[in-house]
């Protein structure tokens, strides 16, 4: 999802001010998690979680991917986008600097070696 919004100072500590944004980011960083493995850690509901989701996708903080359980279950897991953020004073004014990983191949795409035939060789 593609914000349009700004990122000012503001905007930053409204949505980092969560204690539960901060969690579902930590938590997701150190691998994808599923709305209800974040509720369990979070000790938060379902529908708290996914609300705080929501803000955390609309700003590319989080990343959605569909992933299939054993028996063969689809759903969803959220993976931290957030790379890091520096909050410095400069010239009288309070700057902001996030940086997001973006994929430029989707990590779930399956690649697989093409064969090649050999068709003559030199030699």
């Amino acid at each position: 999802m593609t914000n349009d919004r700004e990122w000012d100072p503001e905007t930053v500590f409204e949505v980092l001010g969560s204690e539960l944004s901060r969690r579902i980011l930590a938590l997701s960083e150190i691998r994808p998690c599923s709305a209800d493995e974040l509720a369990e850690h979070c000790d938060a509901s379902k529908p708290t979680v996914y609300r705080r989701l929501n803000v955390l996708q609309e700003y590319d903080l989080v990343v959605e991917r569909s992933a299939i359980d054993d028996e063969g279950n689809h759903y969803k897991t959220y993976e931290t986008a957030l790379e890091s953020i520096c909050f410095s004073v400069k010239a009288g004014r309070f700057e902001v600097d996030i940086e997001l990983a973006h994929e430029i191949v989707d990590a779930e795409t399956d690649l697989k070696p093409v064969a090649h035939e050999i068709v003559s060789e030199e030699g």
